[in-house]
């Protein structure tokens, strides 16, 4: 029997009567996380690119009577979001259609389906943070990791998105990574309005982020201080903990960039169902089509906690 296939061997207590319950494929999912980690957008073509275009420097002083001058604008990294598609079925053959005695079986077949097609969608989004300090799989237009000291500017100079040295969560670091996220500059190195909106952290951080940012005084002190970053709205899109965050101690904060993390979807989750003609056997399966990436790097703050 090929592989993927199930038959009447594949569980054979099926085929008699007396089982009380069947489980193992109906747990519950978390409701979507990858939303709260990127930009969701659609796309109508095989792939997407996005490509920087340098800003306008500062005005300089025209002195009466002479010339004004004139400022231009250079192409930088472009950003490639080459969707892959994705396909997860199952075969059951036409006897194990018909002797099956619990019809729940097929019913909890689909929705397991769904389960890892859902599962597979939050695992691929959460790619890129897992991974956000490595080059191996993943780099930025400009051929660094997601979270980097040393991102470059088309015009001169770099830029960083991580906080250095590295710390814990705490009510410290958070009030450095934002202060570094407030001094943005453009490629140019003009001032520009990018605020922190999120902070995404593992369930192992749950409470740990809690405490530090809904606490009415200043956490962990004696003193009677408020808690600015609370007081402040610091963080307006609050915290968001994901479960496929595979690494305890690294967090992160998204800001209001406006073309930071993507997600772009080409094709998004269909369910068919067939049968084959010579053997009778039921086919269903989903297929998808999608992509992720990172077009500015100012759109995540990165920090990965010893």
């Amino acid at each position: 029997m090929p592989a993927g296939v199930i038959n009447t061997g594949s569980h054979p207590k099926l085929l008699w009567p007396g089982i009380h319950d069947i489980w193992g494929q109906d747990y519950a999912s978390f409701s979507p996380e990858y939303t709260d980690l990127y930009e969701i957008m659609d796309s109508d073509r095989a792939f997407e690119q996005d490509v920087q275009i340098t800003p306008f420097g500062l005005a300089p002083i025209k002195p009466e009577g002479q010339s004004g001058s004139f400022d231009s604008e250079f192409q930088g990294p472009v950003t490639t979001y080459q969707h892959i598609a994705y396909f997860l079925g199952y075969i059951v053959t036409f006897e194990e259609l018909r002797d099956n005695l619990y019809k729940q079986v097929s019913v909890d077949r689909a929705k397991g389906n769904a389960f890892s097609i859902n599962t597979t969608v939050e695992t691929v989004g959460a790619f890129l943070y897992n991974n956000a300090f490595s080059t191996t799989y993943f780099v930025t237009g400009d051929g660094l990791a997601l979270g980097s000291a040393s991102h470059t500017n088309t015009t001169g100079g770099t830029y960083s998105n991580i906080l250095s040295p590295a710390a814990d969560l705490a009510e410290s670091s958070l009030e450095d990574a934002c202060t570094q996220i407030m001094g943005y500059t453009n490629d140019r190195g003009n001032p520009i309005s990018i605020m922190p909106q999120s902070l995404h952290i593992s369930r192992n951080e749950w409470f740990n982020a809690n405490r530090i940012m809904k606490s009415v005084l200043q956490p962990n002190t004696t003193s009677n201080n408020i808690n600015v970053l609370k007081a402040t709205n610091a963080f307006p899109g609050g915290i968001k903990m994901n479960h496929y965050f595979t690494n305890a101690r690294p967090w992160f904060i998204r800001t209001n960039a406006p073309k930071g993390m993507r997600f772009f979807w080409r094709d998004r989750p269909m369910f068919d169902q067939d049968n084959d003609y010579d053997t009778k056997n039921a086919k269903a399966g989903t297929y998808m089509r999608f992509s992720v990436g990172a077009t500015d790097p100012k759109g995540v703050f990165c920090v990965n906690a010893p």
